[in-house]
C-alpha cells in the first residue's frame, strides 16, 4: 500500500484577522450587541479557505498524495479574498487611461461628522452617498466652468486611516482636460494645476451641507448626543462651515498607473491587510501603520484585541454599497465609447486589446507556485473531487455567539 502524503492549507504561527476573529471573537461578542451584518462578515472571514466552505480534493492514484483546495469566503471585507478581482479592476481602469496628465484628489470630511455616519446603517448609506454626490457635483461644475466641458473621474472610498480610526475620505483620479459637450474636440487642461484647492473646497462643503439639511428637513437621519434634534443639528453644521474643509490635489508622483496600483490594494479590501499584523498575545494585537505626521515612518500599534475588533468593524459598509464609482466622461454607460472619441481627437493609439483572462491552474503555477494539475512526488496527473461543507469544531464558535445575540437582540426593549 502506498505511503498516503497529503497537503492542506498551511497553519502558520503568524497571526492573522480570522485568526483574532476566532480566538477573540467570543468574547467581543459576549460583551455587547452589535449588527447582523457584522456577525456575518466576521463568520464569512473565519470560514474563508477552511473546510467548512468546503472545497476541492486533488489526489494522485499512482503514489496517494493528496492536496486539498478550500473555497474562498469572496465577502468583500476578508483580507485572504479577490486578489483576481483586485488584479482585474486594475488593469481595466489602466486600460481606460488616456496619454494626458492626471491629478489625484481627495475629499475629506471633517472628523466631526464620524459619529453621525456610524450611527446606524441608514446613515452609513445617506451620508457617504451624499459624500460621493458633493465630491462628484463639485468635480463636474468645475469642469463645465473652467473648461466648458466634461471631466472624467474615478473616485474610491477609505473610511479608516492607518490606525483603524474612522476616517471618511474620497480618493479621486481625475485626467487633465475635458470632452466638450457636442463632442467635437478635447479641452486639454495644465500639468502642475487643474482646479484651486480653496474654491473646490468651499464647493464641496457648501454641498454637502446643504444635503445634510435637505435629509433634516425630510427626518431621514438618526441623530445623536448632543446633537439629538434637527435644530441643533443645524447649529452644528452652521459651526462647521466656518471651518475650512480639507481637499488634496496633486499630480501623482510616479504617473495615474502607480496611483491605480496604490488604490487597487482596498478596492476589494477593506482597512488592513494580514500582512500588517504582528502579533497576537494576552489579549492585544499589535499591528504596523505609517505615521502620517512623523515623515510617513512605519510604526507598531498594540491595543486589545476587542478594541481592534471594533476598529476593524466599524468600516463593514451597508451591503451592495458600492465605494467605487465613475463620472462624467467615465460613467459606466458611455465610458468606451468616450475613451474611443478622446484618443482619436488627440491623435493617440486605440485602447490595446485586453489579454485572455488567466486560468486557474495558470494563476495556480505563477502566483503560489503550485502546479494544480501534476503530482509533486511522481509526476502522473492529480484526481480531482469535490470536499462538501462540513461545520466542525472551532468552526462552530461563533455561530453559537451569533445566536446568543439574536436572543439577546429578540429579548432587549424596543
Amino acid at each position: 500500500m502506498p505511503n498516503v502524503k497529503s497537503t492542506t492549507p498551511k497553519k502558520t504561527n503568524s497571526p492573522d484577522l480570522a485568526g483574532i476573529f476566532r480566538q477573540h471573537g467570543p468574547a467581543f461578542l459576549a460583551a455587547q450587541v452589535i449588527p447582523a451584518r457584522y456577525l456575518k462578515v466576521m463568520q464569512q472571514i473565519v470560514n474563508c479557505r477552511t473546510e467548512v466552505l468546503g472545497g476541492h480534493r486533488k489526489w494522485c492514484a499512482r503514489c496517494g498524495f493528496q492536496r486539498f483546495l478550500y473555497h474562498s469566503c469572496r465577502n468583500r471585507h476578508c483580507p485572504k479574498c479577490q486578489t483576481s478581482a483586485k488584479e482585474a479592476w486594475r488593469e481595466a481602469r489602466q486600460l481606460d487611461l488616456l496619454p494626458v496628465p492626471y491629478f489625484h484628489n481627495v475629499f475629506t470630511l471633517p472628523h466631526e461628522f464620524n459619529s453621525l455616519i456610524l450611527k446606524s446603517e441608514s446613515n452609513q448609506r445617506l451620508l457617504l452617498k451624499l459624500l460621493f454626490d458633493s465630491a462628484a457635483q463639485t468635480l463636474l461644475e468645475f469642469g463645465k466652468t473652467e473648461f466648458g466641458g466634461q471631466v472624467g473621474f474615478t473616485m474610491v472610498l477609505h473610511t479608516w486611516d492607518q490606525q483603524l480610526r474612522p476616517h471618511f475620505h474620497l480618493h479621486c483620479l481625475i485626467a487633465s482636460g475635458a470632452l466638450a459637450h457636442d463632442r467635437s474636440q478635447w479641452i486639454a487642461g495644465g500639468n502642475n494645476f487643474l482646479f484651486s484647492v480653496r474654491a473646490l473646497s468651499q464647493m464641496f462643503r457648501g454641498k454637502f451641507l446643504s444635503g445634510i439639511g435637505k435629509l433634516l428637513d425630510e427626518f431621514q437621519l438618526d441623530l445623536i448626543e448632543p446633537v439629538s434634534t434637527p435644530v441643533k443639528q443645524r447649529q452644528f453644521n452652521r459651526r462647521l462651515f466656518k471651518k475650512p474643509w480639507v481637499v488634496y490635489s496633486k499630480a501623482p508622483f510616479a504617473g495615474p498607473r502607480k496611483l491605480l496600483d496604490y488604490l487597487s490594494r482596498y478596492t476589494h479590501r477593506v482597512a488592513i491587510d494580514n500582512s500588517r499584523i504582528k502579533q497576537c498575545e494576552n489579549g492585544q494585537v499589535t499591528f504596523s501603520y505609517r505615521d502620517r505626521r512623523d515623515g510617513n515612518h512605519r510604526k507598531l500599534l498594540t491595543i486589545p484585541a476587542s478594541q481592534f475588533i471594533g476598529r476593524f468593524l466599524r468600516h463593514v459598509l451597508p451591503g451592495r454599497f458600492m465605494r467605487i464609482r465613475h463620472y462624467g466622461f467615465m460613467s459606466n454607460r458611455n465610458r468606451k465609447s468616450n475613451i474611443a472619441t478622446i484618443r482619436k481627437l488627440i491623435g493617440a493609439r486605440p485602447v490595446p486589446q485586453p489579454a485572455e483572462p488567466t486560468s486557474i491552474e495558470t494563476w495556480l503555477a505563477e502566483v503560489v507556485a503550485v502546479a494544480s494539475a501534476s503530482c509533486p512526488c511522481c509526476g502522473d496527473k492529480l484526481i480531482e473531487s469535490e470536499v462538501t461543507n462540513q461545520l466542525v469544531g472551532e468552526k462552530r464558535i461563533l455561530i453559537a455567539s451569533a445566536r446568543q445575540q439574536l436572543r439577546l437582540r429578540k429579548r432587549a426593549p424596543p
